[in-house]
């Protein structure tokens, strides 16, 4: 329970690295053997700390003798221990999003359809449910959009995980793309490119404007080549802005 809190509530970099976890890759990061209670909800090397000593991690490769990584501390490059660990950890995120009574899958569904007043309409209602959830319990930070949405990305890991692979904050283009989705069978199923923004009032007015900025980043920052490269037509990519201000999300 406490290791599902502090993963669902951590920081997006907590979040990517748990992407990666669950992607079968490995992660390289500080421990601490000297762990506290708490001071898990602020270190991050505390909560890998933990989970290594619970046996949820396993020891690739050791720093050598005498280097230091992050806060003085000894870096080691860990992965999932094993398969049943994998397994577990899948079912923990799926459990995240029945509390949305359906709403969650119904949206994947539209996604994989291409039913964007579908999409928008599921998203609001998911976001409307899921929001503190995954913000920190107490106070609400300025990266609550990214904690919010790097969760729902776990959550698409979890679903879509056997026909595409999802990845976030990986380079492609000139630039680092949100979310990307990519088919396993370029001959079946669509790509799709997600990019997330916070309105910013200084300068946009709506959040049809700010889908337009995502739109526009996507393009100018070239994310799609990285699928073009690996045979998917570029007929067959979806490019997708979210807009956010609050609870409200356009998506278009």
């Amino acid at each position: 329970s406490l290791v599902g809190r502090l993963i669902r509530t951590g920081s997006v970099n907590v979040k990517s690295n748990f992407e990666k976890l669950l992607c079968g890759e490995s992660i390289t990061c500080a421990i601490d053997e000297q762990i506290v209670y708490n001071q898990l909800d602020g270190s991050e090397s505390a909560i890998y700390s933990l989970l290594l000593a619970s046996g949820y991690l396993k020891v690739l490769k050791c720093q050598t003798d005498g280097e230091a990584g992050k806060e003085g501390l000894p870096e080691y490059e860990l992965t999932l221990t094993n398969r049943e660990v994998k397994s577990m950890f899948k079912r923990m995120v799926h459990g995240w999003f029945e509390r949305t009574e359906g709403s969650y899958n119904d949206f994947v569904k539209a996604l994989l359809l291409d039913d964007l007043d579908a999409m928008n309409e599921y998203m609001n209602r998911v976001s409307i449910q899921m929001f503190s959830y995954f913000d920190t319990e107490n106070a609400p930070s300025f990266d609550a959009p990214e904690r919010f949405y790097h969760g729902f990305v776990l959550g698409l890991l979890v679903d879509l995980s056997k026909r595409f692979i999802v990845t976030s904050n990986h380079e492609s283009g000139f630039g680092r793309y949100d979310v990307m989705i990519e088919p396993k069978d370029v001959t079946k199923d669509n790509a799709y490119i997600i990019e997330f923004k916070v309105l910013n009032h200084r300068r946009e007015k709506t959040l049809e404007e700010t889908v337009e900025v995502a739109h526009a980043q996507i393009e100018d920052r070239k994310y799609a080549e990285v699928l073009v490269s690996r045979g998917v037509p570029e007929e067959h990519i979806r490019k997708y802005g979210f807009a956010f201000q609050g609870k409200e999300v356009l998506i278009g």
